[in-house]
């Protein structure tokens, strides 16, 4: 059966409906008032909800055209429109962003070019688009959508109401759990760099294990998650990766980690439940960090972290001159060290 991507019709939602879907308190003076979308508080339209998280823009109060604000209860008394009172308006943001999602919506059924397994096992209401691979032995739970491209290799299973957007790859033995999103060009499962150096020569190390991905995890574009060599490299519950990160062969991430682009994660690190990794970071191999640390962009993680708290290494941007004589006394820093300790000791 031929699919079609199907795109959602305008929606149109009362704001009485507006703050039961996000959790929110209404004060307005007409609660059947019909909205059609989502803006920013400086361009929003009569049609629209807006928010505030930040303070900082509680100035634009005065001036929004938008029909209602998702607020926080301190800031009410500032709000000339009708108001979405919550203790976390960026939160009720989120919730209302997925109202007037347009995503297209990608029918179930089996594209004529989709190439499938006749071992694979596809469950109900489950959707393959056009020239994507389902390998042998695969499994697809209910309602999961697979994109035009994408290949599942052989034994990996997907949970259920799962979203593989274009041209996706799973190599073999991976396995995810349930509501998770892959966007396009990230590679689940490719071998971890591993090589035996001998005499000036690599011998390749096979890549025994796989990659086990549990529930609502998002993974961005073109980020690479690599197979475990024995051991299996995991991803825990409620994970989110920005693009274009790397996560080497037997890394374990907790749950309700995030972690943002370029970031890079070596062999066989262990990083805690509820962590944030910022842009740019890297984390050498072999090492632990707990739960609850939060690091800085740009940072290089070099040894465990064993306290939760924030951690941040490098220099701030500055000017170049100013910066390259910071870095000609660096150099000098353990000379000026010594001297130091034998000044101490003369005294």
């Amino acid at each position: 059966m031929a699919q079609v991507a199907i795109t959602l019709a305008q929606v149109s939602i009362t704001l009485a409906q507006v703050a039961e879907k996000i959790g929110a308190k209404l004060v307005a003076h007409n609660e059947q008032l019909a909205v059609t979308g989502i803006g920013t508080l400086e361009d929003s339209t009569a049609q629209q909800v807006t928010f505030l998280a930040n303070p900082s823009y509680r100035k634009l109060l005065a001036t929004t055209e938008a029909a209602a604000v998702i607020i926080h209860p301190n800031m009410l008394d500032e709000c000339t429109t009708a108001a979405l009172v919550m203790d976390n308006p960026y939160v009720g943001f989120a919730k209302l962003s997925q109202i007037f999602d347009n995503l297209p919506i990608q029918a179930s059924g089996i594209h004529p070019s989709a190439v499938i397994a006749e071992t694979a096992i596809l469950a109900e209401g489950v959707a393959v688009a056009a020239n994507a691979v389902i390998g042998e032995h695969v499994e697809l739970g209910a309602h999961t959508r697979i994109g035009p491209g994408c290949v599942i290799g052989d034994h990996s299973i997907i949970g259920k109401h799962s979203l593989l957007h274009a041209n996706v790859v799973f190599y073999h033995d991976v396995v995810v759990g349930d509501e998770c999103i892959f966007h396009s060009g990230c590679v689940i499962g490719a071998d971890g760099f591993g090589f035996a150096p001998d005499a000036g020569k690599w011998h390749k190390i096979a890549q025994i294990g796989g990659v086990e991905i549990g529930d609502r995890v998002e993974v961005g574009a073109n980020t690479t998650i690599d197979r475990g060599a024995l051991d299996n490299t995991k991803i825990g519950n409620d994970v989110k990766l920005d693009d274009q990160i790397m996560i080497a062969h037997n890394v374990v991430i907790g749950d309700g980690c995030a972690i943002a682009g370029t970031a890079g994660i070596a062999g066989s690190t262990t990083l805690g439940k509820n962590c944030t990794i910022a842009g740019g970071v890297g984390i050498v191999g072999h090492i632990e960090i707990t739960d609850g640390v939060h690091i800085t962009g740009m940072t290089l993680v070099s040894k465990s972290i064993k306290e939760a708290g924030v951690y941040s290494s490098g220099t701030a941007i500055m000017p170049a001159s100013e910066w390259r004589k910071s870095a000609a006394r660096f150099r000098q820093l353990d000379d000026m060290a010594r001297r130091i300790k034998q000044l101490e000791k003369n005294l």
